[in-house]
């Protein structure tokens, strides 16, 4: 495997530094491969969706369909592939931080019967209970 940090996966996804998108394609497409992915872990995905959603403001539903195709590729290693796509079902049906979803399922999945929190957005998800 081979590991990809955000900023790669960014030049990749937006394609809008030519020098570093070129390389970043080339990486992605040219190199990676079932045999040897690269590697996504779950701090670099909240990295992805706040990058997407603060600096290139995109949608939500963008965000999920970039997030599932991580997923579905066939050179990328997702970290966790089926605790990524839960979280990724309740932060599209909730009003909440893709990262707080994947806290909550992550937790969830390694036997936490609750996470409590401050946040009174996320408190209200089946997953959390407020402090």
């Amino acid at each position: 495997m081979i590991g990809l940090d955000t900023n790669v996966l960014i030049r990749y996804l937006v394609q809008d530094d030519k020098a570093q998108a070129v390389k970043a394609t080339k990486l992605i497409e040219g190199k990676l491969t079932k045999d040897v992915p690269g590697f996504i872990n779950h701090i670099t995905l909240v990295e992805i969706v706040w990058v997407l959603e603060s600096c290139y403001d995109v949608s939500k539903q963008e965000i999920i369909n970039v997030i599932e195709q991580l997923c579905a590729t066939k050179q990328l290693f997702v970290q966790e592939v089926e605790v990524v796509l839960k979280a990724l079902r309740v932060y599209q049906s909730n009003n909440t931080d893709f990262s707080d979803a994947l806290i909550g399922c992550i937790n969830k999945v390694l036997g936490c019967g609750v996470t409590y929190t401050y946040d009174k957005k996320t408190a209200k998800l089946e997953l959390f209970e407020g402090l």
